[in-house]
């Protein structure tokens, strides 16, 4: 039995859930509303505050759809009570994000400023020029939307350039100067 499967999602006061019989499920709470269509296969037991997915065998493919479901259904309802929140650090001389509107201006060595309008549902905020938050209720929308910011300019290894997540290590390498020793 799959350990994250088998844990049950306890649904806290204010969201609601709303499953269908083709396993369309609805989460509305505080921070707005998710809805996405789970396997077939899964059903989705809910019992007062508290709901379970059960898998009807033992199955390769139940197994890994057990876990799958329970975190998919785990995810919807932290991001309507929670959300959820990407940090970005941009690092380089010149390098900077600005905010105009709703859309995101990033200027990063290239011969344009590069803009990019987030999806419904995200926010960018800029706190400082060389920081960007992208949050919203979707995990799966703020993490795309965040790795899309990230490869305009991924980290180089040499000087550290680019736009990093916050608290991501990047691996250092020497160049070609201090590689070799002098003869």
């Amino acid at each position: 039995m799959s350990r994250i499967g088998r844990s049950p999602i306890t649904v806290p006061a204010g969201v609601t859930v709303k499953v269908d019989e083709s396993n369309l499920v609805t989460v509305k709470g505080p921070k707005g509303e998710l809805s996405r269509q789970l396997h077939k296969d899964m059903a989705i037991e809910q019992e007062g505050n508290v709901i379970t997915i059960k898998r009807p065998s033992d199955d390769k493919e139940h197994r890994s759809l057990h876990g799958l479901t329970r975190t998919l259904l785990q995810n919807m309802v932290t991001g309507v009570t929670n959300g959820f929140s990407k940090t970005l650090e941009i690092a380089g001389v010149g390098y900077r994000a600005a905010k105009s509107g709703t859309k995101l201006a990033l200027t990063l060595g290239f011969s344009h400023p590069l803009e990019i309008v987030p999806p419904k549902g995200i926010t960018i905020e800029v706190p400082a020029p060389n920081k960007i938050v992208v949050s919203g209720s979707d995990k799966e929308a703020v993490g795309e939307l965040a790795a899309k910011i990230r490869s305009y300019r991924e980290p180089e290894p040499y000087k550290g350039k680019g736009i990093k997540y916050e608290g991501e290590f990047i691996r250092r390498k020497v160049g070609k100067a201090g590689g070799k020793g002098k003869k």
